[in-house]
């Protein structure tokens, strides 16, 4: 099965509302690779791996978020599969 990865960048009410939580458990659940945090401009990044099908329910998944998220918008970007490590942490 053929492997993407997407940087993303989820802007709107997604901090102090257990977003970065919300979103390792789902890329757990997924199976996904990669990494999530917060930024200091409010929104928050992620980089996730794995199979397409699988990384595009992700990103899907990001447009709503946990219950108390107001997701704005979702912005995201090529990236390369091979270079993102194994495993699904919260970075920051």
């Amino acid at each position: 099965m053929p492997q993407i990865a997407y940087h993303i960048r989820v802007t709107g009410h997604v901090q102090g509302v257990a977003y970065r939580a919300w979103a390792r458990a789902e890329a757990k659940r997924l199976a996904l690779r990669g990494w999530v945090r917060n930024r200091d401009d409010g929104s928050v990044e992620a980089l996730v791996a794995g199979p397409k099908e699988a990384v595009e329910a992700m990103v899907l998944a990001m447009r709503e978020g946990p219950g108390a998220a107001r997701v704005s918008d979702v912005w995201t970007d090529p990236a390369d599969p091979g270079a993102v490590a194994d495993g699904f942490r919260i970075t920051g």
